[in-house]
């Protein structure tokens, strides 16, 4: 019986991207990913032939009625583009993996590629690929500190209360603290999204950060508008935050715009210039997070795959220059990441593509119950992130989220995967931190219960104090 080689067309590059993508559960739910192993190998061989050109000249998403495509096209700097223009996707691989190209090289390039491009070469490249990658950029930001250096891993406080009780938010808070954590952030998802729990939140954290002279950001991540609302009261804003997306649509459904975000960022940077009792370092002040498959759940993705819509939220990000941007990789559920193997990928593949285009990228390595994922699944791509130079992690209190009902990263996490890649805390923080007794020659200082009690009166700690 004579062999008759399978043959594949794809009728357009929306198709070809979507196909080519490695196995997501939310592509199959959209009904657009490969029906075979054999359909994505051959999906991926013709988008390695693809010129780099051409992904720019053929938008996935018309901008004529997108504006996160508009933004794309705007920003995107021409000239960088030339010396890479003819590249295929595969050559433009080869040159990223390089042991010659190095971060000036990438540096040079990061406005030359627009999100497509990014998640193009993302879909032909191995998982050691997007490690090896991503390790060689460090994108450094600054607010009231300095994030992103090469040598640092940054940890966000996540002190969430199923009730937005302050005491319960301040306690935790200062449990991560003491395990050194709280460089990048800290930050609260409020359980109520009203502009007085939200005001009351910033104040809390505000008092907490200023009483003990902690050079670290603070934010409140309520929805924009309710953020300024609180701002209009008094409340103080360090970092403005919003979740955004890869389409005009997704981002209707989060209830913003592009002006939105604009008009908010230039509110901050005037609040932060007119607050005299900061020195800032820098106005990098918007913190973003994402997620693949939120334009999907929103039914907003408009044909296209959800490593590609990723790839375009991070263009949106870009455009506000932020201190962080956050992958909440396995937060929407196993519809859309279906078990650990999709997870992972996806981290990795979040964390190449934000890097490649410039963005401070931290992940929320983390999953949902009913997901087919448990915490080694969390610890492999923790580990594997440490190694890629992922800017900062979440520390949750004992890795369990008691107000979004999720599972996450610890403060001990935090502890051990700065040991392992010899990584430390922020230069101002590990100062901060030496001074208060918390870490000793670089390393978390051993305290038993009754140094720890010595070191909290010491501090004065009080939460009437900081109410």
């Amino acid at each position: 019986m004579r062999f008759m080689p399978e043959q594949f067309s794809f009728r357009d590059l929306r198709e070809l991207f979507a196909k080519a993508n490695e196995e997501k559960s939310g592509d199959q739910l959209a009904g657009i990913a490969a029906g075979s192993e054999r359909e994505r190998i051959a999906a991926k061989r013709k988008l390695a032939d693809l010129s780099l050109d051409e992904i720019v000249r053929q938008p996935l998403i018309d901008p004529a009625d997108d504006d996160v495509s508009k933004l794309i096209l705007e920003s995107f700097d021409r000239e960088a583009f030339m010396p890479i223009k003819s590249s295929t996707v595969g050559e433009f691989r080869e040159f990223l993996l390089d042991d010659g190209t190095g971060e000036a090289e990438l540096k040079r390039i990061q406005h030359a590629i627009i999100p497509e491009i990014a998640a193009a070469v993302t879909k032909i490249m191995s998982n050691k690929d997007l490690v090896l990658a991503a390790a060689k950029i460090r994108n450094v930001t600054r607010c009231r500190n300095t994030m992103g250096e090469r040598g640092v891993l940054g940890i966000r406080i996540q002190p969430n209360h199923p009730t937005d009780d302050i005491a319960g938010i301040l306690l935790s808070a200062f449990e991560g603290l003491l395990y050194g954590c709280g460089d990048a952030v800290i930050g609260v998802n409020p359980a109520s999204d009203g502009v007085d729990s939200t005001g009351a939140i910033l104040r809390a954290l505000n008092r907490l950060v200023s009483m003990y002279k902690i050079p670290t950001q603070t934010c409140c991540l309520a929805h924009i508008s309710t953020q300024l609302a609180a701002l209009d009261r008094g409340a103080p804003i360090d970092l403005l935050f919003q979740s955004v997306g890869g389409t005009e649509g997704t981002n209707r459904s989060f209830g913003i715009t592009l002006e939105m975000l604009s008009e908010g960022r230039d509110r901050i940077i005037e609040h932060h210039r007119q607050r005299q009792d900061v020195s800032w370092k820098g106005e990098n002040v918007m913190y973003f997070e994402t997620g693949q498959g939120s334009a999907l759940s929103t039914e907003a993705h408009c044909g296209v795959d959800q490593v590609t819509l990723e790839a375009r939220a991070y263009g949106v990000a870009r455009a506000f220059d932020p201190f962080l941007v956050n992958s909440v990789v396995g937060f929407i559920g196993p519809e859309y990441l279906f078990d650990e193997r999709q997870i992972i990928r996806a981290g990795l593949e979040d964390h190449f593509m934000g890097k490649l285009l410039g963005l401070p990228m931290g992940c929320d390595v983390c999953y949902t119950n009913h997901a087919e994922a448990d915490q080694n699944s969390v610890d492999n791509l923790l580990l594997l992130l440490g190694a890629a130079g992922c800017n900062y992690f979440m520390g949750v209190p004992c890795g369990d989220d008691v107000m979004l009902n999720y599972q996450s990263t610890s403060y001990h996490d935090a502890i051990g995967v700065r040991r392992i890649f010899n990584m430390r805390p922020a230069p101002e923080f590990l100062r901060w931190l030496e001074e208060s007794g918390i870490y000793h020659g670089g390393e978390p200082a051993k305290l038993n219960e009754s140094a720890q009690r010595q070191l909290m009166k010491g501090l004065d700690w009080s939460v009437e104090d900081i109410r």
